[in-house]
Formats: C-alpha cells, sequence, structure tokens
C-alpha cells in the first residue's frame, strides 16, 4: 500500500476503536497530532485515541490488546491488522527527572488537554460524529467529524502558530525535550513560535544538557529526515539549542548548504550539510566523533557520515588529478551517493563537471562497476600461493580492466601472471 492507503487504513481502524468505546458508554476521541494533521490536510502517519475507559475496560473490550504504559493509561489495541495507541485521559503530578510525570491520575478531557504540550497538539476529534464540518479558515480545511478545542488550538492553527499549553515556563520547564519537539513541528508546519513560548524555549534552553541523548538524538534525526531540516537547524541556532544539543558554541551562521540539500537527501547527508554550515566544508569532518556521542549515532550511522564527508574532500581535492580507475572506485564506494548530493549543495558547476565525467565513465565500454575478470580463486587454480600479495594483484589487474587495458579473461590472466612476481605472489 501507498502512503494515502497506509492513512486511511489507519484511520478505519481508529474510527472502529472510538466506536466500540463509545457504544459501550465510554467517551472517545482521536487526540494529538492525527487531528492537528487532518486539519491541515496532510495524511496523518498514525492515529491515537483518547478516552476516559480505564486500561482494565480498554482491556475488557479488546481481543488484542498490549500494555505500553497501563500505569500512565496507555494501552495499544490491535485492530483490523493496524496498531492504535489508546490512552485514558489523565492529568499529571510534577516532572522531578524532567522527562516523565512523578504521578498519573486518570481524568477528564479538560484536564487531558491542559497537560500536553502544544495547543496544536491538544485538539480531539470525534470522528464517529454525523456532521462533517468546516473549520472554516484559510489553511483548516474540512474534516470528518467534530472537533474538540478546550485550549485555542484552532486559532493557533489558523495562526500558523506553536504556542504552549498554558504557562510556556511550566510546559518547557516539565520535559525539555518539548523544546526540540516545539521547533521540529515549527519547521515541518512551516509554522512560527509564539513570542512567549519562544522565550520559554531559550530560558530552558541549556537545561536540555540533562536530557538523555537518545532522545535528543532521535529528535535530530526527525528533524534532519525532513525536507525542513535547514528550518529546524535555523530555528535550534536562533533559539539558542544547538550548543546544548552539539556541545558546541552557538552558531549564528545561515545554513545554505542544508538549505540546498535535496528534500530527498540521506540522514548523513543532512548532517553532513549541517556540519559544513556551522565548520565548512574542510572542517565538517572533524565533527564526527563528537556528534556520535552527542546524538547517539550508531556505528552504521557514523560510518555514513564519515564516508560522505570522506569522498566529499576527494571530489573537491582529488578528482581532476585521478585516473579512470580512481575515479570508478570512488564513485561506487560508500558515501559517494551523500558526497555527490552535498557537492551539489556547496557548488553545482563543480557538480555538473563531475556528473558529465559519471556519464562518459559510465558509458565507456567497461561500465563503473563491472564483475572481476579475474578472482582469487582463478588464481589459485593457475597454481598460486595464495598471500598477502594477492588482494594488491588482484586490484591492480581489476584497475587494468577498468581502464579497458584487458578486454577479457585471457588478457586478464595473462596481466596477473606476468604482474605476479612484482606483488610477491609466488606459484606452488
Amino acid at each position: 500500500m501507498g502512503q494515502h492507503e497506509d492513512s486511511q487504513a489507519a484511520r478505519g481502524a481508529a474510527v472502529s476503536v472510538v466506536r466500540r468505546l463509545q457504544d459501550a458508554g465510554h467517551v472517545a476521541y482521536f487526540a494529538g497530532g492525527c487531528v492537528r494533521d487532518e486539519l491541515l490536510g496532510l495524511e496523518p502517519t498514525d492515529y491515537d485515541v483518547a478516552t476516559d475507559a480505564t486500561p482494565d475496560a480498554i482491556r475488557g473490550l479488546f481481543a488484542r490488546t498490549s500494555e505500553v504504559g497501563a500505569a500512565f493509561g496507555v494501552m495499544i489495541v490491535r485492530e483490523q491488522h493496524q496498531s492504535i495507541e489508546v490512552a485514558t485521559f489523565r492529568e499529571e503530578g510534577a516532572y522531578t527527572d524532567k522527562r516523565r510525570p512523578d504521578e498519573v491520575r486518570f481524568s477528564t478531557p479538560e484536564h487531558d488537554a491542559k497537560r500536553r504540550d502544544y495547543t496544536v497538539n491538544a485538539l480531539l476529534l470525534d470522528p464517529v460524529a454525523l456532521d462533517e464540518r468546516d473549520a472554516g479558515s484559510e489553511g483548516v480545511g474540512t474534516i470528518h467529524g467534530h472537533v474538540i478545542d478546550l485550549v485555542g488550538g484552532m486559532d493557533d492553527l489558523r495562526a500558523g502558530l506553536i504556542r504552549a499549553v498554558g504557562d510556556p515556563n511550566d510546559r518547557l520547564g516539565e520535559d525539555h525535550l518539548r523544546a526540540l519537539r516545539g521547533v521540529r513541528l515549527a519547521a515541518r508546519l512551516g509554522f512560527e513560535i509564539e513570542a512567549r513560548t519562544a522565550s520559554a524555549i531559550r530560558e530552558h534552553a541549556s537545561e536540555l544538557v540533562g536530557v538523555s541523548r537518545e532522545r535528543i538524538g532521535e529528535e535530530v534525526r526527525r528533524m534532519m529526515g525532513h525536507s525542513s531540516r535547514a528550518r529546524a537547524a535555523g530555528l535550534m541556532q536562533t533559539l539558542g539549542l544547538d550548543g546544548p544539543v552539539l556541545g558546541e558554541a552557538l552558531g549564528e551562521a545561515p545554513t545554505p548548504v542544508l538549505g540546498a540539500l535535496d528534500a530527498g537527501a540521506s540522514p548523513a547527508a543532512a548532517l553532513g550539510a549541517w556540519a559544513i554550515d556551522r565548520a565548512g566544508a574542510d572542517a565538517a569532518l572533524g565533527a564526527v566523533g563528537p556528534w556520535r556521542e552527542r546524538l547517539m549515532l550508531s556505528n552504521d550511522e557514523q560510518r555514513a557520515l564519515r564516508a560522505a564527508l570522506e569522498r566529499l574532500g576527494e571530489l573537491r581535492h582529488d578528482w581532476a588529478s585521478m585516473d579512470v580507475a580512481r575515479r570508478k572506485r570512488l564513485l561506487c564506494s560508500a558515501g559517494a551517493e551523500d558526497a555527490m548530493a552535498l557537492l551539489a549543495a556547496i557548488d553545482p558547476a563543480a557538480h555538473g563537471e563531475i556528473e558529465r565525467d559519471v556519464d562518459a565513465l559510465a558509458g565507456d565500454g567497461v561500465g563503473l562497476a563491472p564483475l572481476a575478470l579475474v578472482s582469487g580463486d582463478d588464481l589459485v587454480g593457475a597454481g598460486f600461493e595464495p598471500g598477502p600479495g594477492f588482494k594488491a594483484l588482484l586490484d591492480a589487474v581489476y584497475d587494468a580492466q577498468l581502464e579497458g587495458r584487458v578486454g577479457g579473461r585471457d588478457e586478464a590472466m595473462a596481466l596477473a601472471v606476468g604482474e605476479a612476481e612484482k606483488f610477491g605472489v609466488t606459484r606452488r
């Protein structure tokens, strides 16, 4: 299924969950981001349900449930092959650890809405309501069902504002990660952050140091994975969040490379572009190690970022002096595709020249990465002793193949036999 079909399947399952809860006498609504996105004409990635039914009642109504946080009133209901999060309306106590509330009490829709982070995330929707209502303002369209707005979220949705629910200092002080969520949301939706909320984010920015690096890294990944990544990075810098996030001095420079990156660029390319904007193309590689620790990059993510920046350096500084074989090997190496994406963002003219070279190399009758004409097994079969020189000899023969100096297996084997002594490869 495509994204639209996936979203419609998830919505259908969530409506079924709401209907069954309501039929059993409970209050139940769609809640949070799915309501916001539907109002904006976007395709929600998932649907959450909020209800006055307790976890025990939810467990009794649905055949397939699992607990992800029953103490917090959160259950997963499996319906129509979809996983729907169903949470009991709640109010929360203090956030002593700045991560989760010390106490949760099951409550009402009003209290549940008021404990959420931003007003546009605190909207509720009854999808079973028979009327189709037009929310009635530019940028906010028709939606199936009845919207329940208890915190002024509709006004902020119409105005394109990210505003904290209630006192922004309270909301930002409860969970410091909300600062990054607000930035990500504003960037993704093209909204502005309301002045008092922005001020509270700045005031609490330094407290991000105490948030787990895994949670921070996940937020940054989500920002870098979206086409609004440049605005997200700019907002982080404007609000003083980049220093605590990256463990660096606060950035003031714009983000032209990140902004010029293709919308579909990989996470490694996006992080590489941000590093280039902050430190320059020749110094960006120095960010890999520190960012691995600060953003909790996996080994694969670190390798991809390092490879992208290393290949970029080779494209920028060494391409003109490379022979054909080295160029082909570079183009087929790890990180090359990301490096080309970065070069296109940094220097479109240089990227265009290399693209023309790539087209010529790909069409030279040999190709960029043909199957090797000679393998180690071929050398062993010809009586050669495996040893340290095997790889260097095979590389030399493959280079000759890439450059068109040998045109078939017999020529390649003849070259290998003739060059073997040079690489210390001997026959038995």
